[in-house]
């Protein structure tokens, strides 16, 4: 019994030494807000965003990442079917800069060196801690004063990756962020103005892309030992 346990404690260090692909690239796409002001589309891309990636494959099915995103968000109450949204006729436009880490779950086995394994769908779990601008004062009528603010979110997002060519792979990929904030928009209860919306419902944004990495290391995602 105890051989046996010796041999697959052997055998899941040995695939995960070999595992240890690195993947870094960049991304690019569009991102739009959901929240008091605007469309109620949840996949709605209508501001252009982008930033960098890497990845550290652990196996075939796990990998973790860490990424950085710069994107705009706006959005228009003219652009509501909302009949309230519209006469209120409000708009915004802010900068979200983004740092998330995370893990991808693959459905299928992926290893971009077998062709059998060379695409999958996959979830993506991350914690991500964004900075953005919100309204600290009102200087005068419709003039306000603005500050950084840094805050976190809860995303979840499913994405579609496949090799491109050599150590090349491409992806699709939807991701969205519950944000633990209901000023992504410049709500501010204490501006009259800026005092709207439902208080116990917070901002979201969803970021829609696709992605370029190249991978390197060792020479394949996993290799499974021979006995």
């Amino acid at each position: 019994m105890s051989k046996h346990i010796v041999f697959y404690i052997l055998m899941f260090i040995t695939t995960s030494f070999w595992a240890q692909m690195h993947e870094v690239g960049f991304f690019i796409g569009g991102g739009n807000y959901i929240g008091d002001i605007g469309n109620e589309t949840y996949i709605n891309p209508n501001q252009l965003g982008g930033g960098i990636l890497y990845k550290r494959n652990i196996n075939t099915r796990i990998a973790l990442r860490a990424a950085f995103t710069r994107l705009s968000l706006s959005a228009n109450d003219a652009d509501s079917e909302n009949a309230i949204r519209q006469l209120r006729n409000y708009s915004f436009t802010n900068t979200i800069n983004e740092l998330g880490i995370g893990m991808e779950f693959n459905y299928f086995n992926y290893d971009i060196t077998y062709s059998e394994e060379s695409h999958t769908p996959y979830l993506l779990f991350e914690i991500v801690a964004f900075n953005y601008n919100v309204v600290s004062a009102e200087v005068s009528p419709n003039n306000y004063e603005y500050k950084s603010k840094t805050s976190f979110a809860i995303p979840i997002g499913i994405g579609y990756k496949a090799k491109l060519f050599d150590k090349f792979a491409v992806a699709a990929e939807i991701k969205a962020r519950y944000t633990f904030v209901d000023n992504l928009d410049y709500n501010n209860s204490s501006i009259q103005r800026l005092k709207f919306g439902n208080p116990d419902s917070n901002d979201w944004y969803v970021f829609s892309g696709v992605s370029l990495v190249y991978s390197f290391g060792r020479p394949s995602c996993y290799i499974p030992p021979t006995y």
